[in-house]
């Protein structure tokens, strides 16, 4: 995994946020068991309820595009502290995730963190909860 690539990516998604209401810029990228890429970016709406996240509209693309584990994540908000996923962004990761999925958040190329996704989602409810 690169991971000043998938920083890349995701810098490069936030530019294309639509924050009209919060000005809160959030970019994601996605890295999928054939190793591609997908990247999404924060998308809201007046009616508050509608609006999507980064991490949903980059794994959603994945998805719709037949992939179906995510070995990686990047997110990046803001640029001078560490934005992690929110809550329903994790559980949609988590549905996903490989294994050894790694969550990386960012600030920029340089200053970034990494994560085992049990981390940052403990004790998480899952398809096995369902069998």
């Amino acid at each position: 995994m690169d991971i000043q690539l998938m920083i890349k990516k995701a810098l490069e998604a936030r530019e294309f946020a639509y924050v009209p209401y919060s000005k809160f810029k959030v970019g994601a990228s996605v890295l999928m068991e054939d190793k591609t890429i997908y990247t999404g970016c924060n998308v809201e709406n007046a009616s508050y309820g509608a609006t999507n996240c980064a991490e949903r509209t980059a794994v959603f693309k994945a998805i719709s595009e037949g992939k179906r584990c995510i070995h990686a994540i990047c997110v990046v908000g803001s640029l001078t502290n560490f934005t992690y996923p929110c809550g329903i962004c994790r559980q949609v990761i988590l549905e996903f995730a490989s294994d050894n999925c790694k969550v990386i958040i960012g600030k920029n190329l340089n200053d970034y963190i990494v994560k085992d996704l049990g981390e940052i989602i403990p004790g998480a409810f899952t398809k096995e909860n369902l069998e």
